[in-house]
């Protein structure tokens, strides 16, 4: 008698914000694995309709989402004029189901499928990833607001099942893909590890004068304006440490900050007995984002491979936390928990803008953040309303400060 073994069917893949970096690098794994994913639904900004119709059609998905629900007739006629650009005829293909409106995102969340890769920027992403979880679909997040404000709120939604949110972000799905090389009660520490950005090394008088066009010069990463100045001042890696004691559960007296310049060494879990386990790559985000749509299993080819017979150095340095005081402003605001991380990321995107728009010098952008979390009355268990209250009143009071020339 002859066995048949049966290829598994492809893994469903809802993608939120897929015309973003994410999204669009996502997409590209996915059109390279078609035997293991397939999109059955996605979410783009309304500004990129065009975009955002030719990714439906060629991926065959069954929902779109739009946040702006007057972009549903733009991204109707956008879907047949890439359809005729293309030489299909009319009963050649179908018109996905168009949802819009500020909850658009959350129903496309709540599709059917096996995975729900949430790519959206801001914390406009936190009511889609509940959505998403409380629907019982595994989460791949790239969205930090979801558990920086929203920490709380994700972890109920989880309902103790922690294997169903998966880091997209490349720090901690390397401490994910360490952390399989021990028992949980042999971790002593994580490492995050930082570029250090284009200021490195400066003091912070160096820093008086630094221009906008000087912080958006990433020296190895190629980012949005918001992720770049927080990769400069190094927020990005306060954000990082707040999710990775949510993500893991390790307290936040155990998780450290080392400034890689390289950044070829994504972070590493120190163990009990002294060893260090590192994961380590070039610079590519379709391997965490493959790593995450195939969570447990790793899809072969991701990206290419470390070229180990070129010489090479891999250099690691103490942060400076006196200039760059911001991870030591996340760690406290984690420590208070609640509603802390919220006024801490919503009150630095609102500093950021100011710094942007030549309002606020960049030394002062940590300083203001700490200014209005020190000022919060943090609520220990919010709901979602007063987390996005909170952002609110955070950002007003960053608005204020700048007004009045902080």
């Amino acid at each position: 008698m002859v066995h048949v073994v049966e290829s598994p069917s492809p893994r469903e893949v809802v993608l939120l914000g897929s015309t973003g970096s994410i999204g669009t690098q996502a997409i590209d794994v996915v059109k390279r694995n078609p035997d293991r994913f397939r999109v059955v639904a996605l979410t783009g900004g309304g500004g990129r309709v065009d975009l955002l119709a030719a990714q439906a059609l060629e991926l065959g998905v069954e929902a779109v989402g739009v946040a702006r629900a007057s972009a549903a007739q733009d991204l109707q006629l956008a879907f047949y004029a890439e359809a005729s650009r293309r030489g299909f005829r009319r009963g050649e293909y179908a018109i996905p189901k168009i949802l819009t409106g500020p909850d658009g995102a959350t129903e496309v969340a709540a599709w059917p499928s096996d995975v729900v890769l949430n790519g959206i920027t801001g914390s406009v992403g936190l009511a889609p990833t509940l959505a998403a979880l409380r629907a019982g679909r595994t989460v791949a997040l790239a969205n930090k607001e979801s558990l920086v404000a929203g920490g709380p709120l994700v972890l109920d939604a989880l309902g103790g099942d922690p294997s169903r949110l998966v880091p997209v972000d490349s720090e901690h799905s390397a401490l994910a893909q360490c952390l399989r090389g021990g028992r949980a009660d042999e971790v002593r520490k994580l490492v995050l590890t930082a570029s250090g950005g284009p200021f490195r090394g400066r003091t912070r008088d160096q820093l008086g004068e630094v221009t906008p066009e000087q912080a958006l010069a990433h020296p190895t990463w190629d980012m949005g304006p918001l992720v770049t100045i927080n990769s400069a001042t190094l927020v990005n890696k306060g954000l990082e440490l707040i999710e990775a004691h949510l993500f893991f559960g390790v307290p936040y007296d155990d998780i450290d900050v080392v400034v890689h310049p390289q950044s070829l060494v994504h972070s590493m879990v120190e163990f009990t007995d002294g060893s260090t386990l590192a994961q380590v790559s070039p610079p590519d985000m379709r391997l965490p984002i493959a790593l995450a749509l195939g969570w447990p299993d790793r899809v072969p080819h991701a990206q290419a491979p470390m070229d180990w017979r070129r010489a090479q150095s891999l250099t690691f340095e103490p942060l400076d936390a006196t200039v760059f005081p911001a991870v030591d402003l996340a760690r406290e605001a984690g420590r208070r928990g609640g509603t802390a991380p919220a006024v801490f990321n919503a009150a630095n995107e609102e500093a950021v803008a100011a710094f942007l728009d030549h309002r606020l010098p960049f030394v002062r952008i940590v300083d203001v953040v700490a200014e209005v979390v020190t000022a919060h009355t943090v609520v220990r268990r919010p709901s979602l309303d007063e987390v996005l209250d909170t952002e609110r009143d955070a950002r007003a009071r960053v608005r204020a400060l700048v007004d009045q020339g902080a």
